[in-house]
């Protein structure tokens, strides 16, 4: 994996990398990287921040929102910006900078274990999210209809993959993630403002939904986990800013920030009007998905559904052509396979199988996600690029660079720690009505 092309530079080396899907194509422009970004950002994880406001309360939940869309927009920055930070050579993707920074093994050690949880979690994740916002659809059309299971619903739901994932790369789905991307600010809107039409319900409670004090401590970590899925894109952004064309003149950091900019005004324009007017109209009765909580007008419910599946459809590739990059460059590198259509078919058809089979096996998925979710999304998102930032740049002792590196650092280790509590007890908690295959 570590062999640069541009050190080889070998004819068969860059048969291959005309092959890969991050390499191939290298002609996208800086509106490409918003709403890729956007894409890759605004999950269906924005539907809980409700619920995790519930968890956290006014104040800190206010606070953590607003900190964590700094921080990682702070952290972001320091990826695009160290994507050429060696002369002639560009970090195409997360692990390539790993190794630079910690050394070949290690780096791949440190990075590719918590890229592969980021992205494969979150694809079933997507799968799922997919799948029950189908059936949620379709029972909100006809509710005199035969209900069906949700797995059902996932399995038509990973019939869209099995054909979009053999488009080879980032560019090749710009469409799709466009579509994505307006999506995601159309139900993020329909979200706040239908719960703005129901107005305040009478008997709302903004106190903490748990009675005693180690029940809110637990929930507070829980809620730390929602709010890191959230903002999950680092994941990719190295990736995405490798199919921006780069000169010495005009370097790729230039259109990709200028994209990743305009794609963080909209995580703001969907996440905190999400959050806090869910919040606030609901207190802490609301649900995990605040499309749940909205039963009325059915009509537009149904709408909100239809578009979350569509963004999740975008979402789900943004995430997998990482993975299908992993598992090419392995069978291609190493394995000496040689770069073929069938290849391709084979690796990613079976990838899209997986992740369907254990989003059907395991419905629950998403409060694993908790639990994971501290473990692989505070990292790659919160610290590592402050470490790595540390490591490349070394910045002085205690100047204003190494001082804010820190302080990430910090509240990204205690992320880490503290949210995989809470989705573990959530897990425990909710465990005996889990049912596999439900």
């Amino acid at each position: 994996m570590a062999n640069q092309s541009q050190q080889d530079g070998t004819p068969e080396q860059k048969a291959i990398d005309d092959w890969l899907p991050i390499t191939s194509s290298r002609n996208a422009k800086w509106w490409y990287s918003a709403f890729h970004n956007v894409t890759a950002m605004v999950g269906a994880g924005v539907l809980s921040l409700p619920y995790a406001m519930a968890e956290l309360g006014w104040g800190p939940g206010i606070a953590i929102l607003v900190l964590s869309w700094i921080i990682t927009l702070y952290t972001l920055w320091q990826m695009v910006e160290m994507h050429e930070m060696v002369p002639g050579r560009r970090f195409d993707r997360y692990h390539e900078l790993g190794q630079y920074a910690f050394g070949e093994k290690l780096g791949l050690w440190i990075v590719v274990p918590q890229q592969l949880i980021v992205e494969v979690g979150v694809n079933i994740v997507y799968m799922v999210t997919g799948g029950k916002s189908l059936q949620k659809f379709h029972d909100t059309v006809c509710p005199s209809c035969k209900p069906i299971k949700s797995s059902y619903f996932i399995v038509i739901f990973a019939s869209v993959h099995f054909v979009l994932s053999h488009l080879p790369n980032f560019n090749s789905i710009s469409v799709v993630s466009l579509a994505a991307a307006v999506m995601s600010l159309s139900y993020s809107t329909i979200a706040w403002t239908a719960a703005l039409g129901k107005g305040v319900k009478p008997d709302v409670d903004y106190s903490y939904k748990a009675k005693t004090n180690t029940g809110v401590v637990f929930d507070f970590f829980s809620g730390l986990g929602e709010v890191a899925f959230a903002y999950a894109g680092h994941n990719v952004v190295l990736e995405i800013q490798a199919t921006i064309p780069s000169t010495p003149e005009k370097p790729s950091k230039g259109p990709m920030w200028k994209g990743v900019v305009v794609a963080y005004i909209v995580v703001a324009l969907c996440y905190f009007p999400v959050a806090i007017v869910g919040f606030y109209i609901f207190g802490n009765t609301v649900d995990d998905n605040i499309l749940i909580t909205l039963e009325k007008p059915a009509w537009l419910i149904a709408l909100a559904n239809m578009f979350v599946v569509v963004h999740v459809i975008g979402s789900y590739q943004i995430y997998a052509i990482p993975v299908f990059d992993m598992l090419e460059t392995f069978l291609v590198k190493k394995l000496r396979f040689s770069p073929s259509f069938f290849l391709r078919l084979v690796t990613r058809t079976t990838y899209v199988a997986f992740t369907m089979i254990v989003g059907i096996c395991v419905p629950f998925f998403g409060s694993l996600l908790g639990f994971f979710g501290g473990f692989a999304f505070a990292p790659t998102t919160y610290f590592l690029p402050c470490i790595m930032w540390l490591a490349i740049c070394k910045p002085k002792r205690f100047s204003l660079s190494w001082i804010i590196n820190w302080i990430c650092i910090i509240l990204g280790l205690l992320l880490m720690i503290l949210s995989p509590i809470g989705g573990l007890r959530s897990l425990i908690i909710s465990a005996k009505n889990y049912e596999f295959f439900s």
